[in-house]
């Protein structure tokens, strides 16, 4: 089986690609290493995947519709994860534009080129993000989507048209929907590298809306396993996942855990929330549990002990700055 990930760089892209090559697939990774966070640590990325021989990178604009299709085409996948896009929430308020055709116009040309090629498989990563602030939790697949930062809005936007696009054709499409997803080879903008950081070089680690933001951590590993999993799923109608563990902390509660398995300890600046943020995310894992018999999330705890451990051993810090 011949597998594409767009965004095989990107944070989840990267541990999908090592998952899915150590089960012996031909993985085909494309990515434009664009300079959101350092490209350096996307590289490293790349560098690690490239030691296993059915692996092959393709460094690619998806807004280029012409190559894009052309490189595809070639492949000729039998499933394309759809990982790539512009991430960040409180970015997209400051370069929406961005976010519009990263997001939303890349996706538009993959729905093109696979209604000319055909692929058996099409799945996106979409994010929690879409369902905004809520009354009722746990967040189940059916709840209204109410996004509140343009970046989920863009994601709202492109399930919609992979929804309407896709719906008549033979193409098993499933989206999926990750909940604040860590783990080693984060993002630098994300809460565990940021906050590693910042106690390294014992600055001060700004918390907002005191601390009380509530999320649904999911370990990067688990993802990636689910969505490998995926891949013996047939095509359904029910075809939007949650994934999380279905276990919300605090993030006050998660730096205190962070601090058991670090030296170093920064201070916090306490602040109040910012906009286009989620108070809580907590999302309900009944319906992924039941189609793929996945049980056993990493605890946070282990998560994190792993997650310190990788930063402590990482050489390149400097493509840890954001």
């Amino acid at each position: 089986m011949k597998i594409v990930i767009t965004g095989s760089a990107g944070f989840i892209g990267f541990h999908l690609a090592k998952e899915l090559l150590k089960k012996n697939y031909n993985v085909y990774g494309i990515d434009n290493f664009n300079n959101y966070y350092s490209p350096n640590l996307k590289k490293e990325r790349i560098k690690i995947l490239k030691k296993y021989k059915s692996f092959k990178f393709k460094l690619l604009d998806l807004k280029n519709y012409k190559k894009t299709y052309n490189i595809i085409k070639k492949i000729n996948p039998n499933c394309i994860y759809h990982l790539a896009s512009q991430p960040g929430i409180m970015y997209s308020f400051e370069n929406p534009k961005t976010y519009r055709r990263n997001n939303i116009d890349v996706t538009m040309n993959l729905i093109k080129i696979c209604k000319k090629i055909m692929p058996e498989k099409f799945y996106f990563t979409s994010s929690s993000s879409v369902y905004g602030n809520q009354k009722k939790y746990p967040l189940r697949e059916s709840s209204k989507l109410l996004p509140i930062n343009f970046y989920a809005k863009t994601k709202k936007k492109c399930e919609k048209f992979l929804q309407n696009q896709l719906k008549n054709t033979d193409i098993d499409l499933k989206i999926f929907r990750p909940f604040t997803v860590y783990g080693p080879y984060a993002r630098p903008d994300m809460l565990f590298i940021s906050y590693l950081k910042k106690c390294e070089d014992h600055s001060t680690f700004s918390v907002y809306h005191y601390g009380k933001y509530v999320r649904d951590f999911t370990y990067v590993e688990d993802v990636a396993k689910i969505l490998y999993l995926f891949l013996k799923v047939p095509k359904i109608k029910k075809n939007i996942f949650n994934i999380c563990s279905s276990k919300p902390k605090k993030l006050i509660q998660i730096i205190k855990i962070i601090n058991k398995f670090v030296k170093k300890k920064c201070k916090l600046s306490l602040k109040p929330k910012r906009k286009g943020e989620m108070l809580i995310t907590y999302g309900d894992n009944k319906y992924l549990k039941k189609i793929i018999k996945f049980k056993k999330f990493t605890s946070i705890e282990a998560g994190i002990k792993k997650t310190v451990l990788w930063f402590n051993n990482y050489k390149d810090k400097k493509s840890l700055n954001f």
